[in-house]
């Protein structure tokens, strides 16, 4: 029988079912839909969205906890034609994570047409040779069904055209949870077999203090975007249980300072009489008590820190 060995079952006897486990990430140009994918599958906050290029930093990951398979989510900065320093470095960043995940899949928003952000990347993702990559048609809940036909078609040309093949093409909306469990159904198999590597009950092991300077950080750009695109860096201080505290009602102690660029960004961030940074406390805190479960006192400080995205030591200082 040339060597090939068939399994036979009894019919009560349970088929083995095999656990994967491994790591994905999302690529795509930004405001593509990875950290909305990300926060779908996972079913919680956990990789901060929004509307502005760059604003994922740090690699956070979410983990899908399934039965069968552990998805482990990498979120990687949106891969771009760097500026500055801290372009150059996000963009290595990038490279390195792309080689080192099981699964690579690429945002590709229904509503847009494929622009040179898509090809830019796509041209990178061909170099990477050995990783599958699943291309992820986002948005679908923004277009026809002949918009999304044709999208369909063009990303499975772009591939042909650069000479690889994507392993699924799958169409989906997060924010109307439409085929995301159908997504993770796809990746699921293209990951190494092996047991779970994080216990179950993890959503990811991004150190919390970084998870709440996220969350700091997306309040504070809320409404401020087009005055301070990225000229804002947070870092948690300290944490601390307040002492006086009986067990059954922690607080704790947060002090955050927010970094800017320029003296007279300070004004734009505090607000006529505080009132910005004291909206920017409220948010950010209900998002922290949600992610720790635990009531925060959050104390936070406005700081200048002179063109921190083109210093070497403040990039360093300011944990990137």
């Amino acid at each position: 029988m040339n060597g090939m060995s068939v399994r036979t079952q009894s019919p009560e006897e349970p088929a083995e079912t095999v656990h994967r486990a491994g790591f994905a990430c999302f690529v795509g140009r930004p405001n593509a839909g990875k950290s909305t994918l990300t926060n779908a599958l996972v079913g919680q906050k956990v990789a901060i969205t929004a509307n502005q290029p760059q604003t994922t930093r740090h690699t956070v990951r979410g983990i899908v906890h399934r039965p069968d398979a552990q998805l482990i989510l990498v979120d990687t900065p949106g891969l771009h034609k760097p500026r500055t320093l801290l372009g150059e470095r996000l963009n290595d960043v990038v490279r390195t994570t792309w080689a080192e995940v099981d699964v690579i899949g690429f945002c590709l928003p229904a509503n847009e047409k494929i622009g040179p952000g898509d090809r830019f990347i796509a041209k990178e993702l061909a170099g990477i040779r050995k990783t599958p990559k699943v291309a992820i048609v986002t948005k679908t809940d923004l277009v026809d069904s002949k918009t999304l036909a044709e999208q369909l078609i063009a990303i499975d040309q772009l591939g042909k055209e650069l000479g690889f093949e994507w392993a699924e093409i799958v169409p989906v909306s997060a924010v109307g949870d439409k085929q995301v469990g159908l997504l993770a159904d796809l990746i699921v198999p293209l990951l190494p077999e092996g047991p779970a590597l994080y216990p179950e009950g993890d959503l990811t092991d991004e150190p919390e203090q970084v998870m709440i300077a996220e969350l700091i950080r997306e309040a504070a750009l809320e409404g401020v975007r087009d005055e301070l695109p990225h000229s804002i860096a947070v870092v948690v201080e300290e944490m601390l249980p307040r002492e006086d505290r009986p067990a059954d009602k922690p607080l704790l102690d947060i002090h955050a300072n927010v970094y800017i660029e320029r003296p007279s960004q300070k004004g734009i961030i505090i607000g006529p009489k505080g009132k910005r940074l004291k909206e920017v406390g409220i948010k950010s805190r209900k998002h922290i008590e949600a992610l720790l479960g635990t009531p925060v006192f959050l104390d936070l400080h406005v700081k200048v820190a002179k063109d921190w995205q083109r210093d070497p030591k403040q990039l360093r200082r300011l944990g990137f």
